[in-house]
């Protein structure tokens, strides 16, 4: 399977979080049963230091739903720019996948909650 591109935005200080559906053959939503996640974010894919690791959530895994998100405590450290992150699965019989993929842009505010 190839990896999907999503271009994501994380607004500096603010909570973020994304929802992935993915499917399988025909179209059907990819059964995420027995699978786990990891997804990291890095100044580019060749980097070898990891900006910041997302939490992975599955909130329906037999409708093939993944959640990569990260608190606003997390996102108040960022610099804002253009990273890449990607997100690999590994199934019950330690097959790694990475599923998606892409830019992800770090965007500054003015108001602040401090």
């Amino acid at each position: 399977m190839a990896a999907y591109v999503s271009n994501i935005v994380i607004d500096v200080g603010a909570d973020f979080g994304q929802t992935f559906n993915l499917e399988g053959t025909n179209n059907a939503p990819l059964n995420l049963t027995g699978y786990t996640g990891f997804s990291k974010m890095k100044k580019s894919p060749v980097s070898l230091t990891t900006t910041t690791t997302f939490s992975v959530s599955f909130p329906d895994r037999t409708a093939g739903q993944v959640r990569i998100s990260l608190g606003s405590t997390v996102t108040n450290d960022l610099k804002p720019g253009r990273y890449s992150y990607d997100l690999l699965l590994k199934d019950g019989s330690n097959l790694k996948t990475r599923v998606v993929e892409g830019s992800a842009i770090v965007t500054a505010g003015v108001t602040t909650t401090s």
